[in-house]
């Protein structure tokens, strides 16, 4: 098995971006022709051009599809099934070769053509078992289409079978490990690729004492994998059929390198074109490259949901109105809403970066964006924290 899934792995950053922006300027002429969305049909000179374009929420796509369903008149094509995500949102699905490039990961755990995949990740409606089944034969593993649940034929399956591999979310493997001790079959799993939840360290390091290497990736249901880890377990590598952007939460605009913020994700997959697709989850670029070789950028994998809209005294808030309210001062850089409770009373206040020293300069338009009057501190540039939280629920609901 190579240590590469591909050669565009190693592309120079110079030959990605040049790849790069043909294949967005194609996904723009194929949403543009289909009438789905506004969206200009100019081509993009550059890459940093992106962030002129709309982002594209979920809630949108949504209203798109009940108006033209399934898919909300988007230029799909080669649609081999159809499925179904919370909203309900549909999503297509194709049986091209690697349709959802889940196989570069699977690479990167070292899963390939000896090896038999158990895949605990569900077959109905939703995607997930048909994603990791199209990455498995895209190495030429072999596949035990397992699901989920069932542990005790699970673990009968994976002893008489002879599974070498797992895939499925983070807890359901040890869920499995410790059924067949209890049955007292021994298990010759010894890589596992794992998502759809949180893969904490100390889960991380009860596999590798058992001789499993666990590596997690992140994927969605709309857009295939979006990164993975390599071997290294130095961040997650921007998987190479996607473009993501880190941007601050209620806008379109980018944040400085290494700030957390919203994943945008433009996938290049023709037959579902999504630009500048907004999934709701926070993360953070990584400096530098990943030592086991591979040249995309990394993010540091997932941090949280980017929707923190609170209700503070009977009214909601949300991160476009703390971004307008950035938006309406230059010398803002940040600002952060906290929520408290002063006895049985809610409390808002309005952290803002700047140079400025009269709080009451900013309390209109505090009113004007927020709708509600709160206590207003002025802090230094940088001083607000690097969490990706523009609202903060301080309140104790204990």
């Amino acid at each position: 098995m190579s240590t590469y899934f591909d050669d565009q792995e190693t592309r120079s950053a110079d030959q990605r971006a040049s790849d790069q922006l043909a294949a967005v300027n194609a996904q723009i002429a194929r949403v543009a022709a289909s009438g789905a969305s506004e969206l200009d049909a100019t081509p993009l000179a550059d890459l940093s051009e992106l962030r002129k374009l709309p982002v594209l929420r979920k809630s949108t796509l949504s209203g798109w599809q009940q108006q033209n369903p399934p898919f909300g008149n988007i230029a799909v094509q080669n649609v081999a099934h159809i499925f179904q995500s919370p909203g309900p949102i549909y999503e297509p699905g194709g049986i091209s070769h690697d349709w959802w490039r889940i196989g570069r990961f699977l690479n990167a755990v070292g899963i390939g053509s000896d090896d038999i995949v158990q895949n605990c990740f569900g077959y109905h409606l939703t995607p997930a078992g048909m994603i990791f089944e199209s990455g498995a034969r895209a190495v030429g593993a072999t596949v035990v289409p397992a699901g989920t649940g069932q542990t005790e034929l699970q673990v009968r399956a994976a002893h008489d079978i002879g599974t070498t591999a797992y895939a499925g979310t983070p807890d359901f493997l040890k869920v499995i490990l410790d059924k067949a001790d209890q049955m007292g079959l021994s298990l010759k799993i010894t890589k596992a690729a794992v998502g759809g939840g949180a893969l904490f360290p100390s889960l991380r390091q009860e596999y590798a004492d058992r001789g499993i290497l666990c590596l997690q990736n992140y994927a969605t249901a709309d857009l295939g994998n979006i990164a993975h880890e390599s071997a290294a377990q130095e961040g997650m590598i921007v998987d190479e059929g996607v473009i993501v952007e880190i941007v601050r939460p209620g806008t379109g605009d980018p944040v400085a390198p290494g700030e957390v913020g919203e994943v945008v994700v433009t996938t290049l997959n023709a037959d579902y074109p999504l630009i500048r697709f907004a999934t709701g989850d926070l993360s953070a670029v990584l400096d530098g490259e990943s030592p086991c070789g591979r040249t995309n950028m990394r993010i540091k994998g997932w941090m949280g949901r980017a929707d923190q809209t609170t209700k503070i005294k009977g009214m909601f808030v949300r991160p476009e109105q703390v971004a307008d309210l950035v938006a309406r001062h230059s010398d803002v850089g940040r600002a952060r809403v906290i929520a408290e409770r002063e006895g049985e009373m809610d409390v808002m206040l309005v952290q803002l970066e700047t140079s400025g020293t009269d709080g009451s300069v900013y309390e209109q338009t505090v009113l004007d964006t927020l709708k509600l009057r709160g206590r207003i501190e002025l802090v230094p540039a940088g001083s607000l924290p690097n969490d990706g939280k523009v609202i903060e629920d301080r309140r104790s609901y204990e």
